[in-house]
């Protein structure tokens, strides 16, 4: 499941126990429209090991600011609290899944 987050909720949900991947997006944008099912999908496959959260830019510009983050879509991966990659861009479903399992390994 993927959660909606707003400047009240995000800082509770990167400094969980487990690390959150970030959806940075908007409406309207066209990239941002073709990874959000993918993103959705590949959620599941993760169950456990990384929480998936969305924050959209338009409502939430103080976090996207504080981020740096520049060109959505933007994926980043928090834990603790702390940013340790960053995923810039639609890609298909195996490329993120593998991109994902790359940055798990590493933690």
């Amino acid at each position: 499941m993927v959660q909606q987050l707003d400047s009240q909720s995000f800082s509770k949900a990167v400094n969980g126990k487990i690390p959150v991947i970030v959806d940075f997006w908007a409406e309207w944008c066209g990239p941002c429209k073709m990874l959000g099912p993918v993103f959705e999908k590949v959620s599941d496959d993760f169950k456990g090991r990384l929480d998936f959260a969305k924050v959209n830019v338009d409502e939430s510009q103080d976090i996207a600011s504080e981020h740096g983050v520049m060109g959505i879509p933007c994926l980043i991966v928090f834990k603790d609290g702390a940013e340790v990659d960053r995923i810039v861009g639609a890609m298909p479903e195996a490329s993120l899944k593998a991109k994902i399992e790359s940055v798990l390994s590493s933690m």
